[in-house]
């Protein structure tokens, strides 16, 4: 066992090296974004591409590209026509790193792979999710507003953040002696940190934040979602265009955007 877990009262403020790919030298294009207190985003590597849309569109005619304006007008075509399937010639990989709350949610969308690091073979990092503002619940699941004040706030803050350092010294002081990190895990809470692979055709991703980029969507995976949606603006911007055109959800008037 290493130094830091041996010791249940020095409880470390960052996450270890998992062995994971890092941003070093790597594209802008392709950094990590950062999002929440601890998490990210980013693209790892990416196939096909609005022309492959274009490609696949055409095949049945025995045709290819026309030029770029013809090109765009037939993606918009395909978008507005609900003609989906050109759409899953561009793959997208990213690596994520979110609390397992988010991850949850993300993993039901099952069209998608996803490989994620395993508290069985791995001993987890003292890494938690703590919001900002804690949000009042009001009459729908979906509802909340913030209307703690900043000293309640802050009281219920501190309290969270005693039961992460609690919860892990139980974690840390199992491993200890000698529990299995697969039985040792369960004391753990869901604002944990997890990392993941996300295998995701453009088809797929377009359904993802057709949902989770979404007003009702849950905060915390909204704002992966709009980050995510980022990158896809950035590697498949006529594609984009036609998806924020046709399917996006737009939000309401007395919504910010």
């Amino acid at each position: 066992m290493n130094e830091r877990t041996a010791s249940t009262s020095d409880l470390p403020a960052s996450a270890g090296d998992y062995g994971f790919e890092t941003r070093e030298g790597m594209p802008a294009s392709l950094a990590e974004r950062p999002i929440l207190d601890h998490g990210f985003i980013r693209l790892v590597d990416f196939m096909g591409g609005d022309t492959a849309v274009v490609q696949a569109a055409r095949v049945s005619f025995g045709q290819g590209s026309k030029g770029e304006a013809k090109d765009k007008k037939l993606i918009h075509f395909l978008m507005k026509n609900h003609h989906e399937t050109p759409f899953e010639m561009a793959i997208f990989k990213f690596h994520v790193r979110t609390p397992i709350f988010v991850a949850r949610q993300w993993f039901r969308h099952r069209w998608s792979s996803f490989n994620e690091i395993s508290g069985r073979y791995t001993e987890l990092a003292y890494e938690f999710y703590l919001p900002e503002r804690v949000r009042r619940q009001l009459a729908k699941n979906y509802q909340f507003e913030e209307s703690f004040d900043d000293a309640e706030n802050a009281r219920l803050r501190e309290k969270l953040s005693q039961h992460f350092q609690e919860s892990y010294r139980l974690y840390a002081e199992l491993l200890e002696k000698g529990v299995a990190k697969e039985e040792a895990r369960i004391v753990l809470p869901l604002s944990l940190y997890t990392e993941f692979y996300w295998g995701v055709n453009a088809r797929a991703l377009m359904n993802f934040l057709r949902l989770r980029a979404e007003v009702h969507a849950q905060f915390e995976i909204r704002v992966y979602a709009e980050a995510a949606l980022e990158v896809f603006r950035e590697k498949m911007p006529w594609t984009c265009e036609a998806f924020e055109t046709y399917v996006l959800p737009k939000p309401p008037a007395d919504k910010p955007a």
